[in-house]
Formats: C-alpha cells, structure tokens, sequence
C-alpha cells in the first residue's frame, strides 16, 4: 500500500454533511479521487454500512470520523472486499444504545440544528468562540434537518465487529478532544491487529475542520510504505 491510492471514502459524524470535509480535500494528493458519501439512514450501524457498500464502485480507503468511524469499522468487517485500508477518526470502540430524540405531544417540535452549546464542546477550547467555524457547523446540521437528527440520534451503534477487522488501520485522536478520550482510541487501536495510534495536537473533536492539513498529512505519511507499523504516535 502507498501514498498513490487512488480512492479515499470519506464518512461524516452527526449531524455533518460533506462539508465537512471542504479544508480536508485540497491538502490529498492531487492524483486521488475522493468520494464523499452521506451516511444512509439505517435502524443499525451495520445497515448504515451496507448502504455505503451499495454506493462503492471498488476498493477503497475508508476513513470515518466520529459517528462515522463505527460505520466504516462496520463497513471493514462486512465488506472487507471494499477496504484497502481503515482510518477512524475521533471515535470509539465502545457500544452505544441508541437514544430518542426530543419528541412534543403537541405536534411537530421546529428543528433549530445543533445548539451552539453542543458545537462548542466538539471544538478545542482554543477555537469555542469561533463564530464562523460555529456557523459551518450549525449549517451542515440545519441542512441535514430533524428527519436526520431522528434516525441518526436513534442509531443503534452497538455490534460492530473489532476482531473481523484486517486491514491496514489507522486510529486518529485529538489531544484536547472533549467528546472522545485518547483512553477511547487506544482501545480502539488496541482491539484491532496491527492499527496504529496517531494523537494529534492542537485540536478537539472535529479535526477535519481544526486541523485539515495535520489530518490529512498524518494519512498520507501513513500510508507510504513501512509506515503502518502499529506504534503510537504523539
């Protein structure tokens, strides 16, 4: 495997779109073709995965952030085929039980996107009273509305398979992440034979918005040859 992988998969967390992904992009090498999928809706993690094998033309590197990284682990386990290579982002290895959004009784409640308050601790706290970086993310969840906001809050994200897992696989955590501890990635890179831990600095949880380039240039370095070798970074 090398730096000329043609093809990288990029999965949002949620509430995100692929706008996400607008700073990420321009710093990949120039030969890659990208493709940015919405997550499809789904009851479980494994369904949401199945519907992003269904829009894959071949194998791929895979790269999932956050909400993301459970269905593209998913996607490595069911569909190994499809997976060259996994890099999770800012997620975990820990089950988690669905939860049921805000309902009324007395009708259709109006969807105001992410709270700012929400925003805030997905950021570093260097970067809390971003108001443009604020206003990106509140977009993308007011673009996605409360019919996403319903499925994704009741995702099921428990039953995805670690010891299925084969590929080539970078784990990606940010040192002042406050949504996801570093413990939560090394468990991760732990469960899964041969993955490497990379512990970014400088950012919280939305990486692919605080730290674009460290992003991406911590993947293409990981994968030129030799690179995968499954020790921890800093």
């Amino acid at each position: 495997m090398s730096a000329s992988t043609k093809t990288i998969v990029l999965l949002p967390g949620f509430m995100l779109d692929g706008a996400l992904w607008d700073d990420f992009v321009p710093h990949l090498p120039v030969d890659w073709h990208v493709q940015r999928i919405a997550l499809p809706q789904g009851r479980t993690v494994r369904e949401v995965a199945d519907g992003v094998s269904a829009q894959l033309g071949g194998p791929a590197v895979v790269l999932g952030f956050s909400m993301g990284g459970y269905v593209a682990r998913a996607l490595a386990a069911i569909h190994p085929q499809l997976v060259d290579a996994l890099v999770l982002v800012a997620t975990s290895a820990r089950d988690e039980r669905p939860v049921s959004p805000p309902s009324s009784t007395g009708g259709r409640v109006s969807f105001a996107g992410l709270s700012r308050r929400a925003i805030q601790s997905a950021l570093s706290r260097g970067r809390a009273e971003d108001q443009a970086l604020i206003d990106r993310v509140h977009a993308m969840s007011m673009r996605l509305g409360p019919d996403a906001f319903a499925w994704q809050s009741a995702l099921d994200r428990t039953d995805v398979p670690l010891e299925e897992i084969s590929c080539p696989t970078l784990v990606v955590a940010a040192r002042e992440d406050r949504l996801r501890s570093i413990d939560e990635s090394r468990e991760l890179a732990d469960a899964i034979k041969g993955a490497r831990l990379e512990i970014l600095e400088g950012t919280g949880h939305l990486i692919p918005l605080e730290a674009a380039q460290s992003l991406a240039d911590t993947l293409v370095d990981w994968l030129r040859p030799h690179s995968g070798d499954g020790d921890e970074g800093s």
